[in-house]
Formats: structure tokens, sequence, C-alpha cells
């Protein structure tokens, strides 16, 4: 193994939103889990580690392969066909009508597409509204444009929903952005159709560019609607809207997610897109439109995440000190161990006592404190059922002690 000294040039380093991180430790963190035997369920993998390739996506992908076509790129921008395919998906889906070719940029995966959808339009000290508890990247993101963030509390009480007056009070002259993950993570709210009609109106008269991550789109549960902010009167020319293949249908591996916009925003994005991405994996584009063409697969992973997000409330939602909702969408469970420690506390807690890796809420906003974020998604079944039968019995061992 090669080691040696920092030369005092990268000392210098001081850039960079991560400038102030010590050391990386995350190479062989995987590693380390697997020989403590520790569950992953921290990361919004479906189905993580086992297979999950429908036979149809892979011998797409193969075919490319045996082709010859998978050598070369497709054009940057994605290829023809997919965009084609997503088009009815988008109309089929999300209720909107759009132009294949003039309205669609294919992106490696949706956390590049997150970072593309803002960077045209984020200057310094822009100030950018986001709804927290959040996902991570929309404040990361921000950060490294220079942009300033302006929290959106939502509360539990509320059931996560947000409330427009939040975002009222805290308008300014230099607020130029939303930025929205819809449905929610991590708390998985699906947001009502009238609140989006409520902050579409707002957006509209102060000239407002919202983002919108639609990552967990599917599946939705007990009958809510998922409504695309895009879709909304007066909202296709001032939103961007971000998607993504890895979630409902769990092809995470493939990296493949789409920007969706008009015509003009697509064209703002397309010259800075091309220079530092290229193009997406060409066999893994060839995997999305066959995903697309037939996704009959999907309906039997709603039905397992369906009973996972039970699964999950039914192990810990009644252990006092531990508090939670019945998860809206996906397969993530947020749950608000406050009462018990601090959120890096019972994460370290349960690595250590129940072998079970969960996120800590404080990566998801100043709202995150003093609670967890738990993927059902990940491991099969009887490994869930395994690792939530250790949570349960460790969370009730520190109930007993603090709540005396």
């Amino acid at each position: 193994m090669i080691t040696g000294k920092m030369i005092s040039a990268f000392q210098k380093a001081n850039g960079g939103l991560f400038c102030e991180v010590e050391k990386a430790d995350v190479g062989d963190v995987e590693i380390k889990l697997k020989e403590r035997g520790v569950a992953l369920m921290a990361w919004a993998d479906p189905f993580y580690p086992n297979p999950s390739v429908p036979q149809h996506v892979a011998e797409a992908m193969k075919n490319s392969i045996d082709s010859g076509f998978a050598s070369h790129y497709t054009v940057p921008i994605g290829n023809g066909d997919l965009k084609v395919e997503i088009s009815k998906k988008l109309k089929k889906i999300n209720n909107l009508d759009v132009d294949a070719q003039r309205n669609i940029l294919i992106t490696p995966g949706s956390d590049s597409g997150l970072f593309f959808a803002m960077l045209p339009f984020i200057e310094n000290d822009d100030e950018v509204m986001i709804v927290d508890p959040s996902y991570p990247n929309n404040f990361q993101n921000t950060e490294i444009l220079g942009g300033k963030i302006v929290r959106i509390p939502v509360y539990r009480e509320d059931g996560y929903q947000f409330k427009i007056e939040e975002f009222e009070k805290q308008l300014t002259d230099k607020t130029k952005m939303i930025i929205l993950t819809n449905p929610n993570n991590p708390t998985t709210t699906v947001y009502h159709r009238e609140k989006l009609m409520e902050l579409a109106n707002f957006a509209t008269r102060n000239d407002l560019i919202v983002v919108v991550d639609q990552a967990f789109e599917q599946p939705c549960f007990d009958g809510r609607e998922m409504v695309s902010v895009a879709s909304l009167p007066g909202m296709w020319e001032r939103t961007v809207s971000v998607f993504s293949i890895s979630k409902g249908m769990g092809l995470s591996g493939l990296r493949v997610g789409y920007i969706v916009a008009d015509d003009i925003i697509i064209d703002k994005m397309y010259a800075t897109v091309v220079s530092v991405l290229g193009a997406t994996n060409t066999s893994a584009q060839a995997g999305a439109i066959a995903a697309l063409k037939d996704d009959s697969f999907m309906q039997l992973y709603f039905e397992i995440f369906n009973n996972r997000r039970k699964l999950v409330y039914d192990y810990l939602h009644d252990i006092p000190g531990v508090s939670m909702l019945m998860p809206e969408s996906g397969f993530l469970s947020w749950i608000d161990v406050s009462k018990l420690g601090s959120e890096d506390e019972i994460v370290s807690y349960l690595n250590e006592d129940a072998l079970v890796a969960v996120n800590s809420g404080a990566n998801y906003g100043l709202q995150g404190k003093g609670h967890i974020r738990i993927v059902q998604g990940a491991l099969d079944e009887e490994k869930l059922k395994e690792s939530l039968y250790r949570m349960r019995n460790s969370l009730i061992k520190l109930s007993k002690e603090k709540l005396k």
C-alpha cells in the first residue's frame, strides 16, 4: 500500500464545501460494517445488497454491449429513444405533455441533475428557500454555489406539510429559488395539492424559480395524490423537475436520472452539463429504455415497500420515548427519538447494541435533530425483520434507562 505525507500545496487546499473535513474514511466503511455483521439501513438503495435487475432490463443492457453500441457515447443530452419513453411516462404519471427532444435532459443519476438544475441560476448571496428537514444535497448545493440557505421548518403536528406563511415571512428581495423534495426525503411526506397550489401562487407572484426533486415519487400509499408542481397553472415555465429511476424502479446502480423543464431552461443548462458530464452511460440508458417500456415489475416492488413500512411501524411506534408517523411514500421511515438521546447518540447506540446502521437526522437539516432515518427498502424481508427485532429490543432497553 502506498502511503505518504501531504505535500505543502495540498495542505493549502482550503476551498470547497468539505474543506474542514480532516479525513474521509468512507472507502472501507462497508467492509467494516460487514465484518461486524451490521445491517446497513442507512443507504437508500432498494433491496441492497441483493440483485434487483429485471431480466428484460439486463438483456437490453447486455444487447447494447454485445452489439458494440455500448462502446460509444450517446448524444450528450441523452438517448433520443430514452427521452421518448420518458415523455410517455411523464404524460401518464405526471400530467406533463412535453416535447421529448426539447424538454428532457438525461443525467447520470438525479444527484447531478439537482446540482445542474441550480447551477445556471444561483449566484453569490442569492437566497434559496428549502423545506427543513430535507435531502442534504439541497442545502449543500446551495452552499457550493454561493447561495444563502433559507430554512422553511415543518413539524410533525402538521404531518410535516409546509405552511405558506413560513415562505411569506422569510421572503426578501434576494430570494431567487425554492427547492422542494416531493415526496419528502426523509419525512416521506406527500405534499397536498392545495399546499402546492399555494406554493405555485407564491412563486408566480414573486417571480421565483422552483426546483422539485421527485426521486421518490413512486410509490405513494393510501391513495395519496402525487402532484407534479410543473403541471400546475403558471408553473411550467418556472419549474425544473428532477427525476430518477433509482428508487421506484430499484435501479440505483444504473445511475440514470433526468431533468424536465421548458426548452428555454434546458437550453440554459445544456452547455454546462455537456462540458462537465459528457453523456450518461450508454448501456445504462439502454436498460432504462427497457424498464420504461415494460414497468410491470414495479407493482411488486410497491407491494413490498407497502408491507415494509407497516413492519417498521409495528415494530417501533409503540416503544416509550419513540414517536413516528406511518410513512406516506417510498421506503424510508422518519423517527423521533429525542426523548432517548441526541440523534448521533442513538445512531451510535443502535450500531453497537443492535448491529444496525441508520442515518442521523442532523444530516437533513436543523429540524432533524433528535431524529433518525431508517431505510427499510434495503435488505431482504427476513433480514429486515431480524434487524427490526434487534432495534426494538435495544430501544426498549434504552427507554427503561432514560425514562425511569
